[in-house]
């Protein structure tokens, strides 16, 4: 169901997708309203799950994780109870940092960052293939990342 927001709500929603860490003043500032109600607002999307959390946006290779990569995982088997498990299994693995279940030629898609190709490569063989429920795996190794942005265009 999708929630009904106004003008005013969808710039709160744009301006705190651009920077999490600003004061309710200075977000109330940029989106034209008072403080006040600007904090009810937000806390209101908080409150319906519009606004799930905030995070720090890191430097992965800064940090000493050089490699992004992804893993487009094909199943055995495509029943619900496969299909749950393996993505349960997908939240125990530090490396992957993001999951999605897909339609097509893939079961699942896996954004994983590693600190580099061995770590990743023993991933990949030593777990990630040796899932009970995997049946292929092919991997896509990232060049450069060229557009960071928050999630949803608004």
């Amino acid at each position: 169901m999708r929630a009904d927001l106004d003008v005013v709500d969808l710039r709160i929603l744009r301006e705190l997708q651009r920077d999490g860490r600003m004061t309710n003043v200075e977000l109330a500032e940029r989106v034209g309203i008072s403080a006040p109600p600007c904090l009810r607002r937000v806390r209101r999307l908080e409150e319906a799950g519009i606004i799930e959390g905030y995070n720090a946006m890191l430097n992965a290779p800064k940090l000493g994780y050089d490699l992004v990569a992804f893993c487009m995982v094909g199943l055995k088997h495509q029943s619900e109870t496969e299909l749950k498990s393996f993505a349960q299994a997908t939240s125990d693995w530090s490396m992957v940092r993001q999951a999605w279940m897909t339609s097509g030629e893939t079961d699942f898609l896996l954004h994983c960052v590693a600190e580099n190709l061995m770590q990743f490569q023993d991933f990949v063989i030593e777990v990630l293939t040796a899932n009970a429920h995997v049946d292929t795996v092919r991997t896509m190794l990232t060049i450069r990342q060229v557009k960071k942005e928050g999630l949803v265009a608004i």
